[in-house]
């Protein structure tokens, strides 16, 4: 485990405003989500999801300002199965905002 805090964002409500040239890339499994870590230190602080194709994913450890959270479990090794589960609890503005019209 990572302890990655996922905060799903709209690609047009979020802006990176330093570090990008900073930025490694690596895709495994299906190819569709590209992990983006710090060259530098490793952490990784966001990411794009193939959960959430119009979202950025942001790690809400890696915020200046705590945040308060509401943590859903979500089993990996089931990946179709919990994503199906997470969009059926999901509330209906938020599924609409950030997930892919087709899924």
């Amino acid at each position: 485990m990572t302890g990655f805090l996922h905060i799903m964002v709209l690609h047009d409500e979020f802006e990176l405003i330093i570090g990008r040239d900073a930025l490694t890339s690596y895709r495994f499994g299906t190819g569709t989500a590209e992990h983006l870590f710090c060259s530098t230190c490793g952490v990784k602080s966001f990411y794009q999801p193939r959960s959430h194709p119009d979202c950025w994913s942001l790690n809400a450890r890696c915020f200046d300002e705590p945040v308060e959270l509401e943590i859903e479990r979500f089993d990996g090794k089931n990946w179709d199965q919990s994503k199906a589960a997470l969009d059926a609890g999901m509330p209906l503005a938020r599924r609409q905002r950030c997930t892919s019209r087709s899924a």
